[in-house]
């Protein structure tokens, strides 16, 4: 259900022909980059958080990991993931397909700058066995994103 929801609102953006579904799932970056035969930090994790009592979506590079003190430098508040029991009551996807699109309203998307090093990034399309590939400006525009912030570590090179 949900990946037919982001694949239609996906249509609506011009962007159905990048969808892909896979015959094994991406529920992890590690799978996700197996199925469609790029590096791990090519996949763009979507993480849930609460800040203030509401969800907020970051969309990062698979290999960043975030970092408390540049989170809450963002947002005023120390990290907390939504917990896994409640995300598609929150979010509209089920962990293993959280994305970006056709999230429930009033949710802000955040996109993290570990992610600005590929022409093209890969995240999930709403469940655990379909992905998009999009270049940075077609997921900026997209997934209706505040902007970029800078609250990844692991990522840098050296």
């Amino acid at each position: 259900m949900s990946a037919e929801k982001v694949r239609e609102y996906l249509r609506g953006k011009g962007l159905e022909s990048h969808i892909t579904v896979h015959t094994e799932t991406i529920d992890t970056v590690e799978h996700a980059a197996e199925q469609i035969g790029c590096s791990e930090a090519e996949i763009a994790k979507t993480l849930s958080f609460m800040v203030d009592d509401k969800p907020v979506i970051v969309v990062m590079a698979g290999d960043g990991r975030v970092n408390s003190s540049k989170f809450k430098g963002q947002f005023h508040t120390k990290p907390h993931m939504v917990p896994r029991d409640v995300v598609n009551e929150l979010i509209g996807h089920e962990p293993g397909g959280v994305c970006p699109f056709a999230v429930k309203e009033d949710i802000p998307v955040w996109l993290d700058v570990s992610m600005k090093r590929f022409e093209v990034v890969h995240p999930a399309a709403g469940d655990e066995f379909t992905s998009v590939a999009l270049t940075l400006d077609e997921l900026e525009s997209s997934s209706n994103a505040q902007g970029w912030c800078d609250v990844c570590k692991g990522w840098e090179e050296e």
